[in-house]
Order: C-alpha cells, then structure tokens, then sequence
C-alpha cells in the first residue's frame, strides 16, 4: 500500500489552561466536534509505534486543513505539483 499523507496525535494537555470544569467540558467538545469532522472527511486512525497517525488518502484534503504531513521528505515530494 501507498504511503499517505499523515500526522502524529499527542495530547499535551487539551485541558491544561482551563480554569473550570465548564470551560473543560468545551474544550472536549471542541475536540470531538473536531474529530467527528475529519471522520466525515474520510480521515482515520492507525496506531503505530510511535502513537496514533491521523491518515487521509488525499494529500488536498490533508493540507486544506493546515495539517503538515510527517512522511518522510522524499515521500512528500512526490506530492508536490509539477510547475505550470
């Protein structure tokens, strides 16, 4: 199989600048209203080694979301657009 365009999801401390149980309770549902979003978009997860690879098929749609893949360089340049 292909490679495809992904990223690494570590949570660092989704709640960590909350001052309330409301304010935490947003952020959650921020988060999975978020997660829910790019499902419909045909993301998915695949756990590796290293953590959980959020993975899209379409490198348009992966970077339409301001996401940076983490394939490695030699990878990413094939996806890049020929001149013109």
């Amino acid at each position: 199989m292909a490679a495809m365009a992904y990223f690494t999801w570590k949570e660092t401390g989704l709640t960590t600048d909350c001052a309330s149980l409301d304010a935490m309770a947003s952020r959650f549902e921020e988060a999975a209203a978020l997660m829910r979003r790019l499902a419909a978009e045909g993301f998915w997860l695949e756990r590796q080694a290293d953590g959980p690879h959020i993975n899209h098929a379409d490198p348009a749609v992966f970077e339409a979301y301001g996401f940076v893949s983490e394939e490695s360089p030699e990878r990413q340049l094939t996806l890049l657009h020929p001149p013109g």
